[in-house]
């Protein structure tokens, strides 16, 4: 009976599922967007440079210079190796050097990686845009896209790097661009250079050693658990930080804007409960004089309630079905073909370091909670009409 109520005022029942409809696509965006928003970010610094843990000597982080760096030891890596929850790792030699071509010269990172072992753990191969990746034995390297332009460099070209080597030797050599990177980041696209790690330990006459080891972790939301279990395993000579530990700006960043998010949020749900109670307002004036006409002919109050109740979970399931069937392309679509700011607004955001993208989230969780959401705040709104009818006066509802 519940059922074909609804269909016989199709007009008002579509207004009511198109409530529904718009709150859950509303609803999935918003939420897609933020976790969508933060994934790239933690991906763009974290995945392709940084990696979620890493361990060095002890006091490095506090002065990142190469007198701090290790000797790298089959043994300590296969101490790392050996806990279950990593998933392998890859050295690496950084130091800050001035890059030069002609009359133009730039500060810029080098870092030295072994090239298979780093793409395995950072995806860094993804990254190439123009050329070809460096192998472990070449004498070449790879520029960021943003420093490339800098220095007015094409592929093949020869780049000048100029440095302080291990305990205070003279770092200096000439070295042809293989390959150009481009990172979503700012920072890191504007002054990176990459080279193999036998090549920089020549450089820098760092023979054997490095800064850093980088942990491919297998459960990213059991990092503090990693970290401990690391730093159990190698003792005090290193110390092992997690990236919140290494970039507190960023999780301070992420933080922040999340709980301004929820408040936009809480807007949202305010908007949605404003649009599904205005439908539910017009349905139980359009409806007042029936509901008033059943309760005299002796249908009991409680009886009616319910079956408005029915009316409106069958109202209200249809319209979140049909928005999330609608909301899963959309948000794929959005996640393949992100938004991006271009003007002034780009230029703004990179100025702060940030890629001016806005790519969603595909998290199926994403989905079945907004769609929960606005279930839930369907059925708090739909009391209200079991109210009134507790409440029913037939003979002045039927009275025009």
């Amino acid at each position: 009976m519940a059922w074909k109520n609804i269909w016989r005022n199709r007009n008002r029942t579509m207004i009511t599922m198109a409530s529904i409809y718009f709150a859950v696509i509303l609803s999935v965006l918003a939420d897609s967007l933020q976790d969508g928003v933060f994934d790239n970010l933690i991906k763009n610094m974290v995945s392709y440079y940084t990696g979620y843990v890493q361990v060095h000597k002890t006091g490095y982080w506090d002065e990142q210079v190469l007198d701090n760096s290790f000797e790298s030891s089959i043994r300590t890596e296969a101490k790392i190796i050996s806990l279950n929850e990593t998933g392998g790792l890859t050295g690496r030699l950084e130091s800050f050097v001035l890059a030069s071509s002609n009359d133009q010269t730039k500060g810029s990172l080098l870092v030295g990686i072994d090239p298979e072992n780093e793409s395995k753990v950072t995806n860094l191969k993804t990254k190439l845009h123009e050329g070809d990746f460096i192998k472990a034995d070449d004498q070449s390297v790879l520029l960021s896209e943003g420093l490339a332009e800098r220095l007015n460099l094409r592929l093949t070209d020869t780049i000048v790097l100029l440095g302080q080597g291990y305990h205070g030797a003279t770092a200096a050599g000439k070295y042809p661009v293989k390959g150009i990177l481009k990172f979503g980041t700012p920072a890191m696209n504007d002054r990176t250079v990459f080279m193999p790690l036998k090549a920089s330990q020549d450089l820098f006459q760092a023979y054997g050693m490095i800064t850093s080891y980088i942990l491919l972790v297998n459960d990213t939301e059991q990092l503090n658990t990693i970290s401990a279990a690391v730093k159990k395993s190698l003792g005090s000579n290193y110390e092992v930080m997690t990236w919140e530990e290494m970039l507190p700006d960023i999780k301070q960043h992420i933080e922040s804007d999340s709980r301004n998010m929820k408040f936009i949020q809480g807007i949202l749900y305010l908007l949605i409960c404003f649009g599904i109670f205005g439908t539910l307002l017009m349905m139980l004036e359009e409806r007042k004089i029936e509901m008033g006409m059943l309760v005299a002919i002796g249908m009991k109050k409680m009886q009616l309630a319910i079956l408005l109740l029915l009316e409106s979970l069958f109202t209200l399931l249809s319209g979140c079905i049909f928005g999330l069937l609608t909301s899963i392309p959309l948000v794929y679509y959005l996640k393949l073909n992100p938004i991006k700011l271009s003007g002034d607004a780009a230029e703004a955001y990179q100025r702060f370091g940030f890629e001016p993208v806005f790519p969603t989230s595909s998290d199926p969780e994403i989905f079945l909670n907004q769609a929960l959401v606005v279930l839930v705040i369907g059925l708090v709104l739909s009391l209200y009409p079991v109210y009134k009818v507790i409440r029913l006066d037939p003979i002045k509802s039927m009275k025009r």
